[in-house]
């Protein structure tokens, strides 16, 4: 099946981001938002990256002016009646994505396959709710999308062999290593980052250092361009505690329950980056 016309869910930090990959690699897009509010906001997020990525000769103007002619935002869902590949990019809420993935069922063609960017939620119980489940699969885009390499392409149970050739031939087309992995929590790569934050949590909550020594530890000592405690505060602790929650809700494995401290900071509203304090205390121009 040849994909030409994509539809994105959610117009937020996700999905804006993926929006703007796929009007770049040539992509007709409509993304929909619940009101105009929002949708105002995550076009304007596009604009300006893409405005950043002029200044800093990432593309050149023509692409900036090519790109965002492909976009088009809606607050209507049935404008995504046309598409032949729609992502989901809606926060981590089971209800909430099978609400929407049941109104997709009756909006789409049949044709078309229904896409999550959930990053830890089961696919298989997505796919229930459709008429569709052999058409309906995971597409675990990473943070921040722009400038990610990679996709984690998640199989729910009855994902056909057809679905999955074409998502990941998608995938590949987006510029993007492709990981494939079955329906299980976190799949591979939030299982192994919510471990690796979560062992650092732990380490800070047990006083064993200092929140910069660990974070070190790890860029020092493995290379990494960020520490994991600094990693969390970049992708917002409300988001870490929601997919870590929503990992031992599946598996009840203690290891991936989050900790009594990270609950702390979240009611506390203490989110990192996006608040100005997490784990570190953040400069307004930060």
């Amino acid at each position: 099946m040849e994909i030409s016309r994509v539809g994105v869910i959610g117009c937020g930090f996700m999905g804006s981001g993926i929006a703007q990959v796929c009007a770049r690699c040539g992509y007709d897009v409509v993304v929909v938002e619940l009101s105009e509010s929002p949708l105002s906001r995550g076009l304007a997020t596009i604009e300006y990256y893409l405005t950043r990525d002029v200044e800093k000769h990432r593309i050149s103007q023509q692409n900036k002016v090519s790109t965002w002619a492909r976009i088009r935002g809606s607050i209507a869902m049935d404008d995504l009646n046309d598409r032949d590949l729609v992502v989901e990019a809606v926060p981590e809420d089971m209800e909430l994505k099978r609400k929407i993935f049941a109104k997709l069922d009756r909006t789409c063609p049949g044709r078309t396959i229904l896409c999550s960017n959930t990053s830890c939620l089961s696919l298989t119980e997505l796919a229930r709710v459709t008429s569709r489940p052999d058409r309906v699969i995971g597409t675990h885009f990473l943070s921040p999308v722009p400038r990610s390499k990679l996709l984690e392409i998640v199989r729910a149970d009855t994902t056909s062999e057809e679905t999955l050739a074409t998502v990941e031939q998608f995938g590949r087309s987006l510029g993007l290593e492709i990981l494939v992995a079955k329906d299980t929590p976190g799949f591979i790569f939030n299982y192994l980052l919510l471990a690796l934050i979560g062992s650092a949590v732990r380490l800070l909550e047990d006083g064993v250092a200092s929140a910069e020594d660990i974070d070190k530890s790890m860029v020092l000592g493995l290379g990494l361009p960020i520490g994991p405690l600094a990693l969390a505060d970049f992708n917002g602790l409300d988001v870490g505690y929601m997919v870590g929650r929503a990992m031992y809700e599946r598996s009840k494995d203690p290891c991936l329950a989050p900790s009594a401290l990270l609950k702390e900071m979240v009611d506390s509203g203490r989110l990192g980056r996006k608040t100005g304090e997490g784990f570190y205390k953040y400069r307004e121009e930060e």
